[in-house]
């Protein structure tokens, strides 16, 4: 193999496209990753930037329609960010129209290379690169793109263009498969190491495709019309006993989960007792049929096979809220849990088995986010219910969509809390400081945002440091401990990243914990973050407006109530919103305006009742919510009935 590293369209008027996903700042980084791999191992490197001359003459006629002026020479939006520039002797070659073989040299350059394979990273998915992937297949070469290191500003067409080149033109790697295939590594396992010590590999798994997805997708076919006959009351018996059996292995669990992904070991206590609620609350569902109208009656009945497709960050709460109320209400499952979660969805799983669930009713099917794309693909499957990124998130949505099946999606929340007049500032500060940096702020829920009163910024922000600073950070397995690891060194590094890029036009940076001592050891051997306040960054800034999914809190000033909800909705996301306050208008204003599926008065953003709705608005979701009333909605399809048997 004689590869080449193209760079397509990486310049900061594309990068700075409204809408652009993913963010600019995450492609970026993923791209200058793979550039700097790329170059520590000698590969030619080709720049292709679209260039307009001052004039415009040259423009593409639908930009001249639309009188939009991009990427002109000279200017900031021709060029690629700093990270991104060429060096040395690379090759730059200037475009106009979409594919980068419309550029004069790009042929030359990769003859000159003796080039079979083209490593594709850059913007817009849907376009230039899909235009760029077009031409080199027919000129014969191989591609691979990197996936993370794509983006477009229209997701779902990028989800179809995805589809579509992956089965013809080109195949999809993450940039750290496409540098372990530089090295001559296998990516065809995955291996998970430990967030306490990444030294440490835990375990490995298969990544299965889609013959797997296609032999487990049969055997729960097989096994649907036996599970929906089965009594419903034996049903829920079976999944009353796991959730007896969750409860009782909740210590076991609990340390499971911390040596897995890092989660306090008493926040896996109560994730293990929190998804025993949410089996017991399952167990208790039934359809009935019900009247309609003169002669009619209407009922719901099963879906039929349901994929569950699950993360890592609430590997038995999550996944069970899920699993129960599909498999009480007469529907089998196949569950793709996230990577790093396999073990703890193999040990679940065993429970599952004990308490009667039997092997097609429930099967496992271990992967990525690949596997995860072949099971929903697959026609045995008639659902799919997802919690995971919202790049996760347009693909499932996409595949559901072209398969006309019902789709559920929890898709993440960039949650915000105000503390205002009437607040008690002391309570306020400590329930938010818990709230966002608990479990390293790795939970959807996690309070990521304040938006504090002008009149009690200062008071609030001394108290949020001193909370923040009593939090105890350190080793999961401790009992004492509440902030952790992230799950990965990767993790920790694009969080790391994150505060970086806010830095310069933050306030200031606030990091309560001293990193001196046993804490720089943690964090020299595991994937340890300080728990960090940024205050005051720019509103439309990446750092506020994007969910950094770490121990990350933005802290940003209103003097005016309809001012601070500006900003608690002027995010995509819209999963849960809280108010700290007293008596006063503004908490009827909050009540009606508040663009979230979940509203806290007086609490953090983060934790939810296992009994209540779950689920978020905007980006945050899709479907019917999670648990209570949503699980019938979604679980079960409408029939209408008229006459009598």
């Amino acid at each position: 193999m004689k590869p080449v590293l193209l760079l397509v369209d990486l310049q900061n008027d594309f990068l700075d496209a409204p809408g652009l996903e993913p963010e600019r700042s995450e492609v970026v980084r993923q791209a200058a990753r793979l550039l700097c791999g790329a170059r520590a191992r000698g590969l030619t490197v080709v720049h292709a930037l679209t260039a307009v001359e001052p004039g415009g003459a040259d423009r593409m006629p639908h930009w001249k329609a639309a009188g939009t002026w991009k990427c002109v020479r000279g200017t900031r939006g021709h060029e690629p960010p700093p990270e991104l520039a060429p060096a040395g002797r690379e090759e730059v070659v200037s475009k106009t129209f979409f594919s980068a073989f419309s550029a004069a040299g790009l042929d030359a350059a990769l003859s000159r290379a003796g080039a079979d394979t083209l490593l594709i990273a850059g913007v817009h998915l849907h376009g230039c690169v899909r235009a760029t992937v077009l031409d080199a297949y027919q000129r014969g070469l191989e591609v691979w793109i990197a996936e993370d290191a794509v983006a477009s500003d229209d997701p779902l067409h990028a989800a179809v263009t995805r589809r579509y080149l992956e089965g013809r033109a080109a195949r999809f790697a993450s940039v750290e498969e496409m540098l372990a295939r530089l090295g001559g590594h296998d990516p065809g396992i995955h291996v998970h190491r430990s967030p306490r010590d990444t030294t440490q590999v835990l375990f490995s798994i298969p990544i299965g495709g889609t013959a797997e997805a296609a032999a487990v997708g049969a055997a729960a076919r097989e096994a649907a019309e036996a599970w929906r006959r089965t009594p419903a009351a034996e049903r829920a018996s079976r999944l009353a006993r796991l959730a007896d059996r969750l409860e009782s292995e909740a210590a076991d669990l609990g340390r499971r989960l911390a040596v897995d992904v890092g989660k306090p070991i008493s926040l896996g206590e109560q994730e293990a007792r929190r998804g025993a609620a949410l089996v017991r609350n399952a167990a208790r569902l039934r359809f009935e049929d019900a009247p309609g109208g003169s002669g009619s009656t209407y009922r719901r009945v099963p879906l039929g096979v349901v994929a569950a497709v699950t993360p890592w960050n609430n590997p038995v709460a999550i996944p069970w809220g899920k699993i129960a109320p599909a498999l009480v209400l007469g529907n089998t499952v196949v569950w793709k849990p996230s990577p790093a979660a396999t073990g703890l969805a193999q040990r679940t799983l065993e429970f599952a088995r004990d308490a009667g669930v039997p092997d097609g009713v429930l099967a496992l099917l271990t992967g990525d986010h690949r596997t995860a794309a072949a099971l929903m693909s697959d026609p045995r499957i008639d659902a799919v219910s997802l919690t995971g990124s919202s790049t996760a998130g347009w693909a499932a949505q996409e595949i559901c969509a072209r398969r006309r099946i019902p789709f559920q999606a929890e898709l993440g929340g960039n949650n915000a809390a105000i503390v205002w007049e009437g607040a008690d500032v002391a309570q306020a500060a400590a329930l938010v400081a818990r709230g966002a940096f608990a479990f390293a702020g790795q939970r959807c829920t996690a309070n990521r945002r304040a938006v504090v009163q002008g009149a009690l910024f200062d008071r609030f922000l001394d108290r949020l440091a001193a909370e923040a600073a009593a939090l105890v950070w350190g080793d999961p397995l401790d009992r004492a401990t509440d902030v952790g690891p992230l799950v990965s060194v990767e993790a920790r590094e694009r969080v790391s990243e994150a505060v970086e890029r806010a830095a310069p036009a933050a306030e200031r940076i606030l990091t309560p914990h001293d990193a001196a001592g046993d804490a720089s050891s943690l964090c020299a051997s595991g994937a340890y973050y300080p728990p960090t306040i940024v205050v005051g960054p720019a509103h439309e800034s990446p750092i506020v407006q994007e969910e950094t999914f770490g121990p990350i809190l933005v802290v940003e000033r209103a003097d005016r109530f309809d001012e601070a909800m500006h900003l608690v909705n002027g995010v995509r996301h819209g999963l849960v919103a809280a108010l700290f306050s007293g008596p006063g208008p503004w908490s009827e204003e909050f009540d009606r305006t508040a663009q979230a599926g979940i509203l806290k008065w007086n609490s953090s953003t983060a934790d939810a009742d296992a009994s209540a709705p779950f689920g978020g608005w905007k980006a945050s979701g899709l479907g019917p919510p999670e648990h209570g009333p949503g699980d019938m909605e979604f679980y079960g399809r409408l029939q209408a009935v008229y006459g009598e048997k």
